[in-house]
């Protein structure tokens, strides 16, 4: 299965999950639990009044979020100047018996018709990291007597369930977040068009390539994809520019295949009469990918004249057509590919340092398809599907002789050999046959004469078996030995005439080193 559907269906589920655990535990739930502890809590503690002071995360503010008789945010305690403030602040508990004249709790009482004569009040704690949620307040305790060390230490014990349910609203409301952020990132892959080709992902190597890709996608760093040729750079600079930019412009250059002149006016465009020919005005490629994604294939090839240019271009985002002063801001992010080792091109001079520098924020490495076989037969048969539907032809398979040889050939084309190549054998097999070795192009039934399997398996003959074994090792030892007939016979045990006269009965043409 495709890995972007693979991520449509994992996001799915998880969403699901996320929805079905948020349903079972609901806020209200939660806060029906802080409401039993404020009113059960003065009873407990022989008290008037108890109260739960929570800070608010974006201002600062610290607000009553639950108390006896009282509103929600009914009343807002300072950091400063109040004891649910140092208690917060310092993260210990107070006792206070003897209330001040003045002071915070003066302005509350006058505004709540309540009058406080002591208190007793603790941190909140987190249970999972030991960060203060707010404060648990206890007071005026009944028939005038004091809180003492005992009332702390039960209300501490008191605040550590409350910490409880605390953790478990803010966890609740980070699960409706992720969920929201889930359902957001579902749709926009629903909305995303799904890539022309797809990039098989069954090897390890593979399956780290689009992990890299899908986390820098949601970043503007610069990414330089490597790799061979036909291995898929475009492929996945336009994975990129799907996931990150979807609707964006992708505008693709290919810095080898533009003459060197040319190039100044291709990036930045020229005013109409810049120079002979110039009839109209024309935006170069860097206006042209403005808020999507500029990819330049073949970085590697882009003469030294030109680099300066580019880089400053790039370095400040800025630029001038050819003909005119005036200064155009360039907003894009950059995806370069190349076949080339741009270390190596630095250390050669053939490439600028800085520019080297400036576009190596992040590399993606691409493997050549002979490094993950297990791409192989899903590549081949995903483009066995699309090119029998593009030929209106029913071609029933590969044959086993053929997938084994798919997967020993090395590829130096890699995927887009491999597409061409089974292009070639819809083309040349009858409609409800299977592909066989004979169809293949003469690269890949060379290789499988030279390593195609010993023994046939559509036949018991030992006569015919044992011939064909016999030529194979005697094909392994001439390529052993560079094609000494001398040092071949050697290694097959027998006589160098008796290798002589299998290679005359084989139809050999004789042109072996004798020694």
């Amino acid at each position: 299965m495709d890995s972007h559907l693979k991520l449509r269906r994992a996001l799915g589920e998880l969403n699901n999950r996320m929805e079905k655990v948020r349903r079972v535990y609901s806020l209200e739930s939660y806060e029906t639990l802080l409401h039993f502890q404020v009113k059960i809590l003065p009873q407990l503690m022989q008290s008037e009044r108890c109260s739960i002071f929570l800070p608010d995360p974006n201002t600062k503010k610290v607000w009553l979020k639950f108390g006896t008789n009282l509103q929600e945010k009914q009343i807002e305690a300072p950091l400063h100047g109040s004891v649910v403030g140092q208690v917060i602040s310092s993260g210990e508990g107070m006792i206070v018996n003897r209330m001040n004249e003045g002071g915070f709790h003066k302005q509350t009482d006058q505004s709540t018709g309540f009058v406080t004569k002591n208190m007793v009040c603790v941190p909140i704690k987190s249970l999972a990291d030991g960060e203060v949620l707010g404060a648990l307040q206890i007071l005026n305790k009944l028939e005038g007597q004091h809180f003492h060390v005992e009332d702390m230490s039960l209300l501490e014990e008191m605040a550590r369930h409350l910490a409880m349910i605390l953790d478990n609203i803010v966890v609740r409301s980070e699960m409706v977040r992720l969920s929201r952020q889930l359902s957001q990132e579902i749709d926009q892959l629903e909305q995303q068009p799904m890539p022309d080709r797809p990039f098989v992902a069954e090897s390890r190597a593979m399956r780290e390539v689009m992990a890299i890709t899908r986390m820098v996608s949601s970043t503007p760093v610069n990414v330089v994809i490597q790799g061979e040729n036909g291995t898929g750079k475009e492929l996945i600079a336009r994975m990129i520019h799907q996931f990150g930019t979807p609707g964006k412009s992708f505008v693709a250059i290919n810095c080898a295949a533009i003459p060197e002149n040319l190039l100044e006016s291709e990036f930045f465009g020229y005013e109409k009469g810049a120079f002979t020919g110039a009839e109209t005005l024309r935006k170069g490629r860097f206006e042209e990918a403005q808020g999507g994604v500029l990819f330049l294939d073949e970085i590697g090839e882009m003469p030294a004249t030109m680099q300066p240019k580019f880089l400053r271009a790039i370095q400040e985002r800025e630029g001038s057509r050819l003909g005119s002063n005036k200064i155009i801001p360039y907003h894009f992010r950059l995806v370069c590919a190349t076949n080339q080792n741009l270390r190596q091109q630095v250390d050669r001079g053939l490439f600028r340092e800085d520019l080297y520098y400036r576009l190596y924020s992040v590399e993606i490495r691409i493997p050549p398809l002979r490094e993950r076989k297990e791409d192989i037969l899903p590549l081949a048969n995903y483009f066995l599907d699309e090119i029998r539907q593009r030929f209106n032809k029913w071609v029933e398979g590969y044959s086993a002789e053929v997938g084994e040889l798919f997967v020993s050939y090395p590829w130096p084309g890699n995927v887009r050999q491999l597409r061409q190549e089974v292009e070639r054998l819809v083309a040349l097999t009858a409609d409800g046959r299977e592909v066989q070795v004979s169809s293949c192009s003469e690269s890949l039934r060379r290789h499988y004469e030279s390593h195609g399997p010993i023994l046939q398996e559509n036949t018991l003959n030992i006569p015919q078996q044992v011939e064909k074994l016999e030529n194979h090792l005697i094909h392994l030892a001439l390529q052993k030995t560079h094609g000494n007939k001398l040092q071949a016979a050697q290694l097959l045990g027998i006589t160098r005439q008796g290798l002589h006269n299998k290679l005359a009965r084989q139809g050999g043409d004789g042109t072996h080193k004798e020694d």
